[in-house]
């Protein structure tokens, strides 16, 4: 658990050192809505083995939000991993 901490942060410090925090966290912020959203809709779907798609579309809305859209998607995904 310290190492996923420290992997968390490492990575938010070295994201958000080329552009300003504002515009990094409201990325984030919407792009674990997008994931949130995927999620909720793979659910709704109910379809056998759906969920590599509805990952792939959530990664890739969450990665058009910029750096902080990146970085959240990255990060739920090695969270959502591990809970595997």
């Amino acid at each position: 658990m310290k190492l996923l901490t420290g992997l968390v942060f490492c990575s938010l410090v070295l994201g958000v050192s080329s552009r300003s925090w504002f515009s990094f966290l409201g990325g984030a912020y919407d792009g674990a809505r997008d994931m949130w959203r995927a999620y909720s809709d793979m659910k709704e779907a109910n379809y056998i083995n759906s969920d590599k798609y509805f990952h792939a579309r959530g990664n890739y809305d969450a990665a058009q939000r910029g750096p902080g859209g990146v970085w959240a998607a990255e990060v739920i995904s090695l969270f959502s991993a591990e809970l595997q």
